[in-house]
């Protein structure tokens, strides 16, 4: 039998709500992968990728795969056997950077900071001095396990000073924050599509500088990923109008990219960013009438991923399962060591809307008293909306 999956509305740490236009856009007529039509449209998307980065880099594509993809795509090209990576770690996935590079070969040296806080300056150039032959500072910029935001301009700069590539894992922040690939100066970043871009899972944008590109071409072995290796991959995602077979690519997943950055391109980077902010402000307010408490310290907080703490005598798992189960909501549970303690409530792309944010404190609010909590029904959402009423 066919599947029919529920109708949910997704506010977790993603995979966000997918925008109708974009899931219009999946429906249409499949065309070849080497189709001069379909070559041109790829061209287009190069573009849009390069506005949403805000970078010149020609090298700058979708890999076809999630975000996870993106990631080993940026170890894999840059490090060979033997080299040393200073790897920053505030959460979940800065561990993920640190099995890349082991499984490279290469060394990684640590540093770590508590979960929930940003990338502390101080101790990476104290680690930079101590290993002046790093070839690569990788760093989460977006940490999707805490919602918390480093300065990617300033980790960027410390590894330029310092003659290292900076290699940079803006999953959630690409769209929902500012992401200044050129004017932070990085040299490799990737994101996903599934965050603040609000399309289907299973694509993830990378973009390399020319400085990184040049690592790449001038390797002394050949990339450990066949599929990963950017030599090969742009081949067919290069400039010319003659490309190389390298694999099928996704082409309708495709059509939904290009459609989300279109979108994106309409409403403008700086606007998109004030809409993550203001309905952050909402919830935040929202959540706070209810005594609720968010982790992260505001300088540090990402709009688009919350990070709540769960009050005392409150069955966590229960209470997501009442919201998916009762309101067809999902939010997130934590992970590693905020497991149990903490919920994250994403505001992403098509999912961060003023409906959504009256949903999510409604449903909240009435799950948390049913739960035994003393709270007074209607706050939540009556201190969101004095906020879009501002």
């Amino acid at each position: 039998m066919s599947f029919h999956p529920p109708r949910r509305t997704l506010m977790g740490p993603g995979p966000s709500d997918v925008d109708p236009r974009i899931s219009s856009a999946l429906a249409r007529p499949t065309i070849g992968h080497l189709d001069p039509a379909f070559i041109e449209f790829m061209d287009e998307i190069k573009v849009l990728l390069q506005y949403a980065f805000q970078t010149s880099n020609e090298l700058t594509l979708p890999v076809s795969a999630p975000g996870s993809a993106g990631m080993e795509a940026c170890f894999v090209n840059l490090l060979e056997a033997g080299d040393k990576v200073i790897v920053c770690q505030n959460g979940v996935f800065g561990g993920r950077m640190q099995e890349n590079v082991v499984r490279c070969g290469a060394e990684a040296i640590m540093v770590q900071d508590e979960w929930g806080t940003a990338i502390d300056l101080d101790k990476v150039a104290a680690a930079i001095a101590e290993h002046p032959t790093a070839k690569v500072l990788a760093f989460v910029h977006a940490e999707t396990s805490t919602g918390v935001e480093s300065d990617a301009a300033a980790l960027c700069q410390l590894a330029a000073d310092a003659g290292m590539l900076s290699l940079v894992d803006t999953v959630t922040g690409l769209g929902g924050v500012e992401v200044a690939v050129d004017a932070w100066g990085a040299d490799a970043v990737y994101s996903g599509t599934q965050k603040c871009l609000s399309c289907v899972p299973g694509l993830s944008p990378v973009t390399f500088s020319a400085k990184a590109a040049e690592v790449i071409q001038s390797r002394n072995t050949p990339v450990q990923s066949w599929f990963l290796d950017m030599n090969l991959v742009m081949g067919y995602w290069g400039g010319s109008t003659k490309r190389a077979y390298h694999h099928t690519a996704p082409v309708n997943t495709l059509y939904g990219l290009h459609e989300a950055l279109t979108i994106l391109h309409e409403e403008g980077l700086e606007a998109s960013w004030a809409r993550h902010r203001l309905n952050h402000e909402a919830l935040k307010v929202g959540l706070e009438s209810m005594g609720l408490e968010l982790v992260v310290a505001e300088r540090d907080r990402l709009p688009q991923l919350n990070l709540v703490s769960i009050p005392d005598g409150i069955d966590e798992a229960a209470l997501r399962a009442t919201l998916l189960n009762d309101y067809d909501l999902e939010i997130g549970a934590g992970l590693g060591v905020l497991a149990g303690k903490v919920w994250r409530i994403g505001l992403m792309g098509y999912s961060s809307r003023p409906t959504n944010v009256r949903l999510c404190l409604a449903a909240l609010e009435n799950s948390l008293i049913a739960q035994g909590l003393s709270l007074q029904g209607g706050k939540a959402v009556a201190a969101a909306n004095a906020v879009y009423a501002a």
